[in-house]
């Protein structure tokens, strides 16, 4: 089996479950390559020991991530760092001749974005990815098949989101997340945006114009000595788009939201294509139901409800009738990133990665996105 030796540069919460997803390999059972975790970087010294007790095979520690970079032995990075970095980080990734999967949104800007995908242009041997794991859930894969024929028929609309609910406390403190210099001007569509536009995107749904509602909801939060300090990012965002069905060609309504501030949610993703032949459903609120309405001309428009199993597209040791979760998904996003990176064969136009490309369409979409809101207009994507 090809070993894929990989440094991480961000060892906090999403670099533990790539770690853990490492550690979890043999839950996969056809795999032609496997990473190991060689290098971590991370400014934060607490962070080592736990990698350091569970991971033996890490030779370097470090919090200068160029040293990481200059590690031979690294061959692909994972990294997760606040969005004000992506740009020069993201580059130096790059031209070291490293794989990358980095983090949404790819850059805290469009030009920064724009900066990165040169880069990438400049590298056409490198694989870079950005990370979203939402696809890779059972019921996804479902719709995801689905969309590969003509079950839906002409679309009538599309509606996707990525809903939080831990902000709605004001007496939350603020993180990095919440400060516009780290996170940008994009705010909850830098941070959650992707999450959204992935699977659209994906399928070709691609927004032609937008009409956008941003909301600052909380515009105070304690710092860490207790004291309140300005929130300027934006809490919550409901993009109005069009677009063009790729099937049959006439425009419909896509809506887009991405939302820290939603009452009773807990990071809930949620998918609906309706069309004049079939509809599909999906949430994450009850990830193993997936909606289903066929319709033929005479007969009643029933919604049909099924629980899915353990249904994945890279095989793995857990039966069917098992349920899938948050930590399986990022299991099956990174089979398809080695399954890339070692040219093996794709399981599928909905089971890889954001590419590039849709990472700069997400740009497009929530640069026109804050043009909208600031002159009230429709706007060009």
């Amino acid at each position: 089996m090809r070993v894929v030796k990989f440094g991480i540069i961000g060892a906090g919460v999403m670099g533990r479950e790539f770690a853990s997803a490492c550690a979890r390999w043999c839950h996969l059972t056809q795999m032609e390559a496997r990473p190991e975790l060689v290098a971590v970087c991370d400014k934060n010294p607490a962070l080592s020991p736990w990698y350091q007790e569970n991971f033996p095979s890490i030779r370097q520690i470090t919090a200068d991530y160029r040293e990481l970079l200059d590690n031979p032995e690294v061959e692909a990075v994972y990294c997760a760092v606040p969005h004000n970095l992506h740009e020069q980080i993201y580059c130096d990734i790059i031209r070291a001749g490293k794989h990358l999967l980095g983090e949404k949104p790819f850059g805290i800007d469009r030009e920064a974005n724009d900066a990165i995908l040169a880069e990438v242009k400049a590298h056409p041997e490198l694989v870079i990815r950005c990370s979203s794991e939402f696809p890779f859930y059972p019921g996804m894969q479902r719709i995801g098949r689905l969309l590969e024929t003509d079950f839906f028929g002409p679309i009538l609309e599309v509606n996707s989101g990525f809903l939080h609910s831990s902000d709605l406390n004001p007496k939350k403190p603020i993180n990095w997340k919440r400060m516009i210099e780290f996170n940008g001007e994009y705010g909850c569509m830098g941070d959650l945006g992707m999450h959204a536009c992935h699977f659209p995107f994906r399928a070709g749904f691609v927004p032609k114009n937008v009409r956008a509602i941003l909301s600052k909801l909380v515009k105070e939060r304690p710092g860490k000595d207790g004291k309140m300090v300005p929130c300027l990012t934006w809490d919550n965002a409901t993009l109005f788009c069009e677009a063009d069905d790729p099937r049959h060609g006439q425009a419909f309504p896509l809506t887009i939201k991405p939302q820290r501030i939603a009452p009773g949610e807990t990071d809930t993703w949620y998918f609906e294509v309706k069309g004049m032949h079939g509809c599909a459903r999906w949430s994450s609120k009850n990830p193993r139901r997936l909606e289903l309405l066929e319709y033929t001309p005479g007969s009643d428009q029933a919604i049909q409800q099924i629980d899915t199993g353990y249904e994945t597209a890279f095989e793995t040791i857990t039966g069917g009738i098992f349920e899938f979760g948050f930590t399986d998904s990022i299991l099956q996003m990174w089979a398809s990133f080695l399954t890339e990176i070692t040219g093996g064969a794709s399981k599928g136009r909905f089971a890889s990665c954001v590419t590039p490309e849709e990472t700069r369409l997400s740009h497009k979409l929530f640069s026109a996105a804050l043009r909208s809101w600031k002159n009230a207009s429709l706007e060009t994507v």
